[in-house]
């Protein structure tokens, strides 16, 4: 029997030092692929590998509706080297980040109106663009009539913190000259062609447009031109002609879009479970923002060779919803039409009529 007791100890023991051996590799294997991808994603501004031309990174597609896919709007641009960012909804600077923009070199950003989904996210937008670009000039924040009293609202949330990151990194990375942001307001007079050219530099022409968002007064979408490359965003909006007109011709087009059946059956959902201040909501959201075949509508008369869908409302927790959501807009628009995803890259080289999407790894 003695054997046998020796052999089970024996047995046993192996077992122990194979266990132990094992957990030893496992952190060893660990360590090793986080210092792979620290190498690959910390600090690497991605942006160098594309080509010259306009990148258009989807930094937040969703709206305020909890919506765990996606963040509130934000559209990251590099124009050849130059970086904007339109609209910060919250999480967005976060996902930019991930997606190896380069927040650091932010030089602008600029907000299609001021609902709290659409700027909730600007101080983690000034914060990355201040410390990682080691900032010694606030960040200049461009919107409608209103941005100075929300840029000075989170220059006053932050104010703290900023104290705290000077003294802990020192003034040559967090330079207090350089915390937070600078607010500059967009005026375009009432009536046609009701839209404005708010930069004009170094081949890089980006245009204000009006839009209907009311009772949001004044509301904005956005046209970007670099090199005979053109984006459009609407921001917030009905279908509205003086964006269609103001878009004409782009190569890529963002339209926000709103699904008025879906959105209806979250209504009559609140109603049944005792909440009708939801329910009300539901209802109220429907007359401000456009269907899928209104922005479907817009792209077409545009004559805009691709159509993505962003500001999602409701969420769309799977993609078998997508042909719900959608409903008739591929009958509208012929063109590539499809509903934007948070972490999706469209590059749009100059020299080319290419429009290249790149999903999330």
């Amino acid at each position: 029997m003695k054997w046998l007791w020796r052999g089970l100890v024996v047995v046993i023991a192996i077992g122990v030092l194979g266990a132990l051996g094992f957990l030893a590799m496992k952190r060893q294997m660990g360590e090793t692929m986080f210092r792979t991808a620290a190498m690959k994603q910390v600090g690497r501004d991605r942006s160098a590998d594309l080509p010259d031309g306009l990148q258009v990174y989807l930094c937040g597609t969703g709206s305020p509706l909890p919506d765990p896919a996606r963040n509130g709007p934000c559209v990251g641009i590099v124009a050849g080297t130059r970086a904007f960012v339109f609209d910060a909804g919250s999480g967005g600077a976060r996902r930019l980040a991930r997606m190896g923009f380069p927040t650091g070199r932010v030089e602008h950003v600029y907000l299609t109106h001021l609902h709290s989904d659409h700027i909730d996210g600007l101080g983690d937008v000034m914060l990355q663009a201040w410390v990682g670009g080691s900032r010694h000039t606030p960040l200049p924040v461009s919107g409608p009539a209103g941005v100075a009293d929300v840029v000075a609202g989170f220059n006053g949330a932050y104010r703290i913190d900023s104290g705290y990151r000077t003294a802990h990194h020192g003034a040559k990375v967090a330079d207090p000259g350089g915390f937070g942001g600078v607010a500059e307001e967009i005026d375009i007079p009432d009536g046609p062609p009701g839209r404005k050219v708010v930069l004009d530099d170094g081949g890089v022409r980006i245009t204000a447009i009006t839009v209907d968002h009311g009772p949001v007064k004044p509301a904005f979408g956005y046209r970007i031109d670099y090199k005979g490359r053109s984006v459009a965003l609407s921001g917030d909006t009905v279908y509205f002609p003086g964006f269609v007109e103001a878009a004409r011709g782009a190569d890529l087009m963002l339209h926000e879009a709103l699904n008025p059946k879906l959105v209806m059956m979250m209504h009559d959902a609140a109603e049944k479970n005792g909440q009708p201040n939801l329910a009300q909501v539901m209802h109220d959201i429907i007359n401000y923002h456009s269907t899928p075949e209104d922005a479907a509508r817009a792209a077409k008369e545009a004559g805009v060779k691709r159509l993505v869908l962003y500001h999602i409302v409701p969420p769309l927790p799977s993609r078998l919803l997508d042909a719900a959501f959608l409903g008739d807009a591929h009958k509208v628009f012929s063109g590539p039409l499809e509903i934007g995803a948070d972490g999706e890259l469209f590059s749009l080289p100059a020299g080319s009529a290419d429009i290249r999407r790149t999903r999330p790894g």
